[in-house]
């Protein structure tokens, strides 16, 4: 160090300080403005991207929460149609056995109102054969019995005597 003190020039000290000087101007307006602008330029270019990729995460958080929303509003509507469905279906149901019990109900009265006017007939054809039953069977103890001039006599006296009696 003494040796550098000691050979110290100030010609040499211009010079070598304008050379600087000159080379730092060369290379601000050659050199770094190309280097700076090139790494600001790669810089912004970094920042853009994570100010992408956070705006990406974020979208995408979003389009998770709307898809799950969407997701849960179509398993409520899922829910809700199947409960109408079953609604419905136990509507029809009830319906449906309503019917066909009015309709069992209106076909059993048209039945026994059917039976009954066959009972109905059927006893006035059985009254009917009865009574000419009776008369023939009465035609054929009068033809007997009548037959005699003593038991008609007879007979006469007592219809008399039973409506003297009543």
């Amino acid at each position: 160090m003494e040796k550098l003190i000691e050979e110290f020039s100030f010609g040499l000290f211009f010079w070598q300080i304008l050379i600087f000087v000159g080379l730092v101007l060369l290379l601000g307006k050659f050199a770094w403005k190309p280097i700076l602008n090139a790494v600001n330029e790669r810089e912004q270019g970094i920042k853009d991207a994570l100010d992408a990729a956070a705006k990406a995460q974020e979208d995408m958080a979003q389009l998770n929460a709307s898809n799950e929303k969407l997701l849960q509003q179509a398993r409520q509507e899922r829910e809700q149609m199947l409960l109408e469905a079953r609604q419905f279906k136990d509507k029809l149901m009830a319906e449906a056995k309503e019917q066909a019990q009015a309709e069992g109900e209106k076909l059993l009265a048209q039945a026994q109102a059917v039976i009954e006017g066959e009972k109905k007939a059927a006893v006035e054809d059985l009254k009917k054969q009865v009574a000419s039953y009776a008369i023939e069977i009465a035609e054929k103890l009068l033809k007997s019995e009548l037959s005699a001039q003593a038991k008609q006599d007879q007979l006469v006296e007592n219809l008399v005597k039973e409506i003297k009696i009543n």
